[in-house]
Formats: C-alpha cells, sequence, structure tokens
C-alpha cells in the first residue's frame, strides 16, 4: 500500500496511507492531504492509484507542482519520488516505510521565496537543456572536463583511465570508479571502485536509483543529473 510522509522544513508532520482511488492535496480542509501555506492552492493537485501506478496531476494551480525539482503538469510517480508543493515535500512510496498510528488566484498568495525561484529557474534551465541534448544529461557542476553530457548508451563509465566516457579527478580513483547504467527507464549509479570515491547527494553509495536534479560526486568531480522528460 503506497505511503505519503509529508514534510515541512525537513520535519516530518504526516504520514498518510490510504485505499483510496483519488487523494486531493490543498490548502483547504476538505483536501485529504491539507497543507495550510497560502503558497498552496485551494485545491493544488490530486494523486490517482490504479492497479500498477500513481500518477499526480497538478491541479493548474498558481505555483505549480514539482517532482524531483521538475516542475510537471501530469507524471507516474515512482518508489522515492519527492513532491514539493510550497513550502512542503511528500516523499513518495509504493509501500509503507511506518506503521502509521490511528491517527488559481483561489486566494493563493505568489510564492517569492529564494527556494521557489531557485526550483523555478533551474527547471526552465534544465528543460532547455534537455530540448537541447535529446536526453537525460550529466551537467559538470565543479572540476569537471564539460558542461554538459549526455547519456545515451546503455552503460556510461566514470574514472581516471583514458577509456571512460566520462574522465574525474582526484587522488587515489580507480581507473572505472563508477558507472551510470540505464534500467528500463531509469538510470542507477553504481560504484566500481575504491569505496567511498562515489557518493550521491553527499552520501556514499554502492548503487542508487538517481532522480532529476541528484548530485553525483566521484573524486573531486561533481555532476548534476538532469533526467530527460518521457
Amino acid at each position: 500500500m503506497p505511503e505519503i510522509v509529508v514534510k515541512f522544513e525537513n520535519k516530518v508532520i504526516e504520514r498518510v496511507v490510504s485505499e483510496k482511488k483519488r487523494i486531493s492535496i490543498g490548502r483547504t480542509h476538505d483536501n485529504d492531504i491539507v497543507l495550510d501555506n497560502r503558497g498552496v492552492s485551494r485545491k493544488h493537485a490530486q494523486i490517482e492509484f490504479n492497479d500498477n501506478a500513481a500518477v499526480i496531476i497538478d491541479n493548474e494551480s498558481l505555483n505549480g507542482t514539482f517532482i524531483n525539482n521538475r516542475k510537471i503538469s501530469e507524471e507516474v510517480l515512482r518508489d522515492g519520488d519527492t513532491i514539493t508543493i510550497g513550502k512542503y515535500s511528500l516523499d513518495y512510496h509504493t509501500e509503507v516505510t511506518h506503521v502509521p498510528s490511528n491517527s488559481s488566484m483561489d486566494g493563493t498568495m505568489v510564492l517569492k521565496t529564494k527556494k521557489q525561484k531557485e526550483m523555478l529557474q533551474r527547471d526552465k534551465v534544465d528543460r532547455e537543456i534537455v530540448s537541447r541534448m535529446g536526453g537525460s544529461v550529466l551537467v559538470g557542476e565543479e572540476n569537471t572536463d564539460f558542461s554538459e553530457y549526455r547519456i545515451e548508451r546503455n552503460i556510461t563509465t566514470i574514472g581516471k583511465a583514458k577509456f571512460v566516457h566520462v574522465h574525474a579527478r582526484g587522488f587515489m580513483l580507480s581507473g572505472i570508479q563508477a558507472k551510470i547504467v540505464k534500467e528500463n527507464d531509469q538510470c542507477a549509479i553504481v560504484n566500481l571502485g575504491r569505496k567511498g570515491k562515489t557518493k550521491l547527494n553527499g552520501e556514499e553509495i554502492d548503487k542508487h536509483l538517481l532522480k532529476n536534479g541528484d548530485i553525483i560526486q566521484v573524486g573531486k568531480s561533481v555532476y548534476r543529473y538532469v533526467e530527460g522528460q518521457s
């Protein structure tokens, strides 16, 4: 059974588990998930469930709905996706991770927070990159040999060897330190070399599915993953 973990300023305020086929999200109290903030529209978004998938739909809200830092109108949710609505984040899980206790200009204020502006600008830039490059992209952030690299192979290698696809910098890196592997409609980052030299969003990993906006660090080289929009 799916679970939605609602957070405000990184603090969990609610865990929602429901057998309903549709969950509404918004500012007013007649919604299933109430986000009490004027940056949230009265009927901001909804999640529809069927036997195989969950789809989130933005109800033409004033400030928009974001999935993994990308603005969407309608999108199939995947396990671990982060929905951002106003100042709230909602983590979507396909299965319950915690046993719960028993427990338009519709007056919406336009958000002018630094985070909102950054998300909107980043979303605009990322859409331009994906449109121009034609698929998922690594954006060079620090100590990289490129500004943008399209992920078009089933396996993209990263490391210090001359023959790898993406050259990384740093001491004690393996020839092939990591690889990005296409798995169905997603990509995963896999550590192949020295332990601790491949990180995702600051955490050491062995293997992890990538989400839009993830920060990959291999040695001293830092890349941002921009997911091609399906």
